[in-house]
């Protein structure tokens, strides 16, 4: 029996090291298939796949979709190959961002190759025609009911189903710390929680028993095998993938960049002309081989459109140690005068792209990501998200809020909590002299401080990286599903998946940062000039 039901939003499974584990896990079970399906989410797909590729486990990406205005609407899909995998990317990004999205009207333009499956009455109905999707019976004593029903419901319509093993937490004892962040969730306390959220058999179990436990029931095994083995999606980590700047049929990047770089350094002052050529030549010759070409002249675009615009940027870091990035106009380092090596920034035995970093006016630098977007096209570009996780006080502040105590109480204890990991405040006490007098020793803090251990690098919530944006290709969905984000009124989008797993796919993200001397020094010279 394959788990196909793992869900890591809100739950046990969301961080990487729980994915890890989790996967860990499925190796001892000796399984050879692994599905997870995130809540309206693909963040946690790129550690999966690196995890089943270390424990050689057959990765499927899924998803786990419900409807905004009816979350009792739900349907699960798998991909089947690539162009599943772009399928359920772009219906996740329709979910998050279109404000009219309609469960049961978005997944009537099915594709053929996505598998789905869901226990929602309304979305057997709706999917009643459709060869690939499944009757969901959930592995669960609270589910006996339910699948009994289902069962009948599958036999009158000839439909087929599967067994699902539904899993929240990787461990039975897991179960308390459950409770707890979905009470977070919720904004409520453990005390009060729903039924729903206290089902105390949504551990990974052992798929034999699982399968033992439902030998009784025609092909439940066989159709979930058959799902398992035609799902097959290589997401390609590691082959980078470059954003293309649109250039006239007769011109090529080689020559437009030497074009661009040949008039900047004619402007340029060099300690030595033929030699400033000479390295010019070199270092365009390593950018040209390593296949780097587009890369620069997006980012040659960006400060262009800057510089006409009077607009106040720098680029920062090792590529000033680049003669091209001097005759671009991105830095005003003579990297000859310094005696500074290219190879530090770019050489052949570097495979990573060259990381550019070019910092705007705090002022301005939210008009030149908007100039990116229109550029480079609002279905090819986003924003990088970032996930914001839990420290030591972020942790105890909201375990303590779900088993009721109030603001002022947690207060008291928190505001000496120094900045430190979750996992240390056990002995936070012990550790440091602002937080001797704690009580953490003592019930109910003790108890309370043992679980917001265990919350130490788990997800809180998504935020948007200080600068990362990223170009593709093409659709960027065809990569990442995408979120929404409101920033200073821009109302950008991000990417599900943050800056290490946006690398891990070989997309490549320009850092525009921003900078407050830029728009002081440029305050300050304005004042200047108009007194």
């Amino acid at each position: 029996m394959i788990p196909l039901r793992i869900h890591t939003h809100h739950s046990l499974l969301r961080s990487s090291v729980a994915v890890k584990a989790l996967v860990e896990k499925a190796a001892e079970y000796k399984l050879t298939s692994l599905a997870i399906t995130d809540y309206n989410s693909m963040a946690g797909y790129v550690q999966l796949a690196k995890a089943c590729r270390e424990y050689n486990i057959i990765p499927i990406y899924g998803v786990y979709l419900d409807d905004p205005k009816k979350p009792e609407q739900y349907i699960c899909l798998l991909a089947k190959n690539r162009e599943g995998y772009n399928y359920i990317c772009r219906i996740i990004t329709s979910r998050k961002l279109q404000q009219g999205f309609n469960l049961l009207q978005s997944i009537t333009d099915f594709s053929n190759h996505v598998f789905s499956f869901s226990a929602s009455e309304e979305v057997i109905e709706n999917q009643k025609n459709n060869p690939h999707f499944f009757i969901e019976l959930i592995d669960s004593v609270y589910y006996k009911n339910q699948n009994k029903i289902l069962f009948d419901l599958s036999l009158s319509l000839g439909m087929k189903y599967i067994v699902s093993p539904a899993v929240y937490y990787l461990k039975r004892e897991d179960y308390i710390l459950y409770q707890v962040l979905n009470a977070m969730r919720i904004k409520g306390t453990v005390e009060n929680l729903e039924s729903d959220y206290r089902k105390e058999d949504l551990w990974l179990k052992d798929p034999a028993s699982v399968e033992m436990r439902w030998k009784n029931v025609p092909t439940a095994s066989e159709n979930t095998r058959t799902i398992a083995s035609q799902c097959h999606v290589d997401i390609e980590l590691g082959k980078y993938k470059f954003p293309e700047f649109q250039l006239p049929p007769d011109e090529d990047a080689y020559s437009k960049l030497f074009s661009i770089c040949s008039a900047g350094l004619s402007k340029r002052k060099t300690t030595d002309r033929d030699k400033a050529n000479t390295r010019l030549q070199y270092e365009l010759s390593v950018i040209s081989e390593l296949n780097f070409l587009d890369y620069f002249l997006v980012v040659w675009d960006i400060i262009e459109s800057a510089r006409k615009r009077g607009m106040y940027f720098i680029g920062r870091g090792s590529a000033a140690n680049s003669i091209v990035s001097y005759a671009m106009g991105l830095t005003s380092v003579d990297p000859l005068a310094h005696d500074l090596y290219f190879e530090r920034f770019l050489n052949r035995g570097r495979l990573s792209p060259p990381d550019i970093d070019i910092d705007f006016s705090w002022k301005e630098r939210d008009e030149i990501i908007k100039y990116v977007f229109k550029k480079y096209g609002y279905e090819k570009t986003a924003m990088i998200c970032t996930t914001v996780t839990f420290r030591g006080r972020s942790a105890f502040r909201e375990v303590a809020k779900v088993y009721g105590f109030s603001d002022r109480e947690i207060s008291k204890f928190s505001k000496f909590i120094p900045w430190t990991s979750a996992a240390n405040l056990p002995e936070i006490h012990r550790m440091y002299p602002e937080s001797r007098n704690l009580p953490f020793d003592k019930e109910p803090w003790q108890s309370i401080v043992q679980l917001a251990s265990r919350l130490g690098g788990f997800p809180r919530h998504l935020s948007i990286h200080p600068g990362g944006i990223v170009i593709a290709p093409d659709k960027i969905t065809n990569h990442v599903a995408l979120d929404y984000a409101q920033n200073k009124g821009l109302g950008l989008v991000v990417t599900q998946t943050d800056m290490y797993s946006i690398e891990d796919l070989g997309l490549v993200k320009i850092d525009l940062l921003s900078q407050r001397s830029l728009g002081v020094l440029k305050t300050a010279l304005t004042m200047l000039n108009d007194g």
